[in-house]
């Protein structure tokens, strides 16, 4: 299909690519709403996880909370992608921002009152995860349409940069504000983040893209929208394996990292050195989203698929050698290694998929890569009793390098060049 780059060598509309991403105006406000939706976001799961805690005291109350936005997330995931592929994509964002902002008010408006009960909570946080299912493909899809097509990976370095380093500056003056104004204030923050950040989408200025005509004697519709998509996803085997590798990689790495991980943490050097292992992956992403901007390797894709094994390393440290200054260097490592992997991702989508279908592909990217996570938080767990947590560690070490190495033996995904325009 000649559309697999999807026209994004006119991709903003703005100027040429002469300055860089930055020397595009709507990409300039597209990094500035998504870092201050970050900013108000990394706030607020600190804040709820008081807030609950303040009302129950209950750990359970806490993961029902949790878990509700998780569900309604990947339940919403496909539609937020049909959503973001039917309706101009800005215009989307703006909506979410403002409904997020409205979902987040309510809750802190409830907990600042004393009103708060655990039912009420989680029906906000459905509503909190039904939005952002809405926003994510559709943030995800309009970077091509912000800059040309040469410029895609700098501005996806950028975003990540500006993700990063929101996530880990909001975490850290959230729980700053947690702790001197109480947690319902917190979420007054991320509420006013996100309705911030609905403001700054309205000053994107994008050209309005044409709607696909339907095949004839066929009438769109929600279903048919989902299965083009579908085709879309699947007629390229490099984007099916890459997400069928981070379906496993995902449910190993974060049933080892967040299960397991304060298990060691525990049993050895402590709760709050934990705190500073985290960090130092946040840093690693940092480090590795600035590596990616200078960094551009032909068969970048291939590159990264290949680098998603060096995320054994933390897990295997874990499991073999939990003192603290391996762990810090071992999750900076692997933090580099998924940025990397993360900026080159984006690219290749964002150049091979046509622009009308590009959200719903990212949407069936994201169930597929996250549907296994909570199978993997479950099993780990059980896993430990049983076998010992070393030796579990090390088994999610080796299922991350197996998953890697399968991906990356397939010749669709070792073959594609950030260059060229054949989709597979």
């Amino acid at each position: 299909m000649t559309a697999d780059r999807g026209g994004a060598s006119s991709a903003s509309g703005d100027v040429p690519t002469r300055g860089g991403p930055l020397a595009h105006p709507s990409f300039r406000w597209l990094l500035a709403a998504r870092t201050t939706g970050i900013l108000g976001n990394a706030v607020a799961p600190i804040a709820l996880a008081f807030a609950v805690l303040d009302l129950t005291g209950s750990a359970a109350d806490l993961g029902l909370v949790v878990a509700a936005r998780s569900v309604a997330n990947v339940a919403v995931l496909l539609f937020g992608g049909v959503i973001a592929d039917r309706l101009p994509r800005d215009v989307v964002l703006v909506g979410a921002s403002l409904a997020a902002a409205a979902t987040q008010a309510v809750v802190a408006a409830l907990v600042i009152t004393g009103t708060a009960t655990i039912p009420t909570l989680v029906v906000m946080s459905v509503l909190n995860g039904a939005v952002a299912a809405v926003s994510l493909p559709a943030a995800a899809a309009l970077v091509p349409e912000t800059v040309p097509a040469d410029l895609l990976r700098p501005a996806n370095a950028l975003l990540r940069l500006g993700l990063n380093g929101g996530s880990i500056v909001g975490a850290s003056a959230g729980a700053g504000l947690v702790a001197v104004i109480g947690p319902g204030w917190g979420l007054a923050v991320d509420a006013a983040g996100f309705a911030l950040a609905g403001a700054l989408y309205t000053r994107l200025r994008l050209p309005r893209r044409p709607r696909a005509a339907p095949e004839a004697g066929r009438s769109p519709s929600v279903l048919g929208d989902l299965r083009d998509g579908w085709q879309e996803f699947t007629r390229r085997s490099w984007v099916w394996i890459v997400v069928a590798q981070f379906a496993v990689l995902n449910a190993a790495f974060v049933g080892a990292t967040t299960v397991l991980g304060p298990v060691v943490a525990d049993d050895s050097f402590g709760r709050g050195a934990w705190g500073l292992v985290i960090a130092a992956q946040t840093g690693g992403l940092a480090l590795g989203a600035l590596i990616a901007l200078r960094w551009r390797p032909r068969r970048g894709l291939a590159v990264g698929v290949g680098l998603m094994a060096v995320t054994a390393v933390p897990v295997a440290t874990l499991g073999l050698a939990p003192q603290l200054p391996a762990l810090i260097a071992a999750f900076a490592l692997g933090g580099v290694a998924l940025e990397i992997f993360a900026i080159t991702w984006d690219q290749s989508l964002q150049s091979r998929i046509p622009r009308e279908a590009l959200a719903r592909v990212y949407s069936y990217d994201m169930v597929g890569s996250f549907v296994a996570i909570p199978l993997g938080e479950v099993l780990v767990g059980p896993a430990a009793h049983v076998f010992g947590t070393p030796s579990t560690l090390v088994a999610c070490a080796v299922v991350i390098v197996a998953a890697s190495a399968a991906a990356l033996a397939a010749p669709s995904v070792r073959r594609l060049t950030l260059d060229d325009t054949g989709g597979r």
